[in-house]
């Protein structure tokens, strides 16, 4: 069954970036209005960012400015910039707006000193 696959997490120090990227195990992404979610610990798991089949984006008022959504013909990514503490979570892609059977395993960013 397609599934959504996360990569590019890790340990970084306030105000350092990662690049996370996004693809399914099967069909192709370029077909799928795509976002990001993040479950933060304690929190329920919330959008991001979200990107159109045809590139237009949309940002969480928390990561405007800091974070930039994009995509190519094979993959979403998610380069997020001046991280913070309160950016740590498990970052999931999927569709806009997500489909249960598409969740995958996430990929853990933690921000700390």
């Amino acid at each position: 069954q397609v599934h959504f696959v996360e990569s590019g997490g890790g340990l970084v120090q306030p105000g350092g970036s990662l690049r996370l990227s996004c693809s399914t195990s099967e069909s192709s992404i370029s077909a799928y209005h795509v976002g990001w979610y993040r479950q933060s610990p304690g929190n329920q798991r919330a959008v991001v960012a979200t990107i159109s089949t045809h590139g237009s984006d949309l940002y969480v008022t928390s990561v405007k400015g800091r974070f930039t959504i994009s995509r190519d013909n094979t993959k979403v990514y998610l380069q997020m910039n001046s991280l913070q503490p309160e950016d740590t979570g498990v970052y999931y892609c999927n569709t806009d707006p997500p489909k249960g059977p598409l969740w995958g395993k996430g990929t853990q960013v933690t921000v700390s000193s």
